[in-house]
């Protein structure tokens, strides 16, 4: 799903021949699309929560006005009952509070519920967020960069082994970037070998390069772990703290409870929001480096033909 959003700030690899490259834009722009209705649909529920309250408030105002006009007798004389007041300015509060978390935009109500929670585990679930990002971004950057056209490569490679321009060859891939034309480049340094040597260098290689590729994966499984741990860890901390302000009440208060629950399940909800949102970067990441493995494996299969078509007419 995220496919789209990483089309928008990584380069479009303009080497690719038509069919893959239209398949990929429409891959894009339908991976966008979904993006961006998965981003709309919060959006369109507390816009929707928003006319409920809006409705409700109306019902109740109308309500209040019909009982005014019946009897201003009696309105006025129970204005002056405490009790009646007291109500009615509960009443005014809520519809103000209600008013105010309506208006606020979601980046506002996801901030509020942050500073609401356990501020130690909210600090360390935003932390391993952060740091789980970080090893996500540089993974996405060093893999992109590592993109090349195989085809092309393998087809300027295969033409100078097959003149017999090995230098051309070695010169070609030492000036191309990625994971393949080293393994090519490997492949050539030891071309006057036997076939049986060269297969063994570049799957020796091959190993190294995908070791390369996979570095830094470990971090995000573990930043992956770790957040709904410390979510999970702040709520049995907020269940301990919320028994213990009954005990301290010495009266099983839905008040007390209530905070002390609350302040539980928002470490939880933040902590799988971050375990999600670093899923799917590495399930993106992984991805790249099945496409990069699939490239290499190919590209050494092509290698070993083409020196094998040498060494025969030589």
């Amino acid at each position: 799903m995220f496919h789209g959003l990483f089309s928008l700030i990584l380069p479009f690899n303009s080497n690719n021949d038509y069919p893959t490259a239209m398949k990929n834009y429409i891959a894009r722009f339908f991976g966008g699309l979904a993006f961006m209705l998965a981003l709309c649909l919060p959006v369109m529920a507390q816009e929707q929560n928003t006319s409920a309250d809006e409705d409700l408030d109306a019902q109740l105002s109308k309500a209040l006005y019909e009982d005014e006009e019946k009897g201003k007798a009696a309105s006025n004389s129970l204005s002056d009952d405490p009790l009646v007041a007291d109500d009615l300015a509960q009443y005014e509060l809520e519809k103000a509070e209600r008013d105010s978390r309506a208006s606020e935009g979601m980046y506002k109500a996801l901030k509020r519920k942050f500073i609401e929670g356990n501020v130690g585990f909210m600090s360390l679930v935003a932390l391993a967020l952060i740091l789980g990002l970080a090893f996500c971004i540089e993974r996405i950057i060093y893999l992109t960069l590592s993109e090349v056209n195989t085809k092309k490569l393998m087809k300027d490679v295969e033409d100078k082994i097959e003149t017999g321009d090995i230098e051309g060859a070695k010169d070609i891939c030492r000036d191309t970037r990625g994971p393949v034309a080293s393994i090519c480049y490997q492949g050539l340094l030891r071309i006057h070998e036997d076939v049986d040597s060269i297969e063994r260098s570049i799957a020796s290689y091959g190993q190294v390069q995908l070791a390369n590729l996979e570095k830094g994966c470990s971090w995000i499984t573990l930043f992956i772990a770790i957040a709904p741990s410390l979510g999970f860890l702040g709520t049995v901390i907020g269940m301990v703290m919320a028994f213990d302000q009954i005990q301290e009440a010495g009266d099983i208060s839905p008040t007390i409870v209530a905070s002390g629950m609350k302040v539980a399940l928002l470490t939880t909800i933040f902590g799988i929001i971050v375990a999600l949102i670093l899923q799917v970067f590495y399930n993106y990441i992984l991805n790249k480096i099945e496409l990069l493995t699939t490239q290499m494996e190919d590209a050494s299969i092509s290698l070993l033909d083409a020196i094998v078509k040498l060494k025969k007419k030589g």
